[in-house]
């Protein structure tokens, strides 16, 4: 599969990352989060390490636990009372990444074909230019 394939406003891009390689999915432009349905990372980007500056890859921990911004009500409640729907598919837009506060993230969650969730994950980088 292509780079191209995996499009961050592709409507099926859960669909395409569950296509991917590994290989592929840590080297895209933005970062990849897979979670089971409580919230434990089985995949962390390469690229998602690199961007958000959290400093390691969480692979077994609570994503919902370690990120006090994923992990509150405006974040995770939202994806719960989606979940409680149905099959995600959300886009959220965030202000403020780990590394830089400044950065706005857009997000977008979808459903994993055998549960869980994915988390995609882009960074306006514009915003940090105008602030520098």
């Amino acid at each position: 599969m292509a780079k191209a394939d995996l499009d961050f406003d592709a409507p099926d891009l859960a669909a395409r990352a569950e296509r991917a390689s590994l290989f592929e999915l840590d080297h895209l432009p933005f970062g990849v989060i897979r979670i089971a349905r409580e919230g434990t990372v089985q995949f962390y980007s390469a690229t998602e390490a690199r961007l958000s500056g959290y400093g390691e890859i969480p692979l077994g921990k609570n994503l919902f636990e370690i990120s006090e911004c994923f992990g509150g009500d405006a974040f995770r409640g939202r994806i719960e009372r989606a979940l409680e729907k149905g099959p995600l598919d959300l886009e959220i837009g965030w202000p403020g990444d780990y590394a830089e506060p400044r950065r706005e993230l857009r997000i977008r969650v979808q459903s994993a074909r055998n549960g869980g969730i994915w988390m995609f994950i882009e960074r306006d980088q514009a915003a940090l230019k105008k602030a520098s």
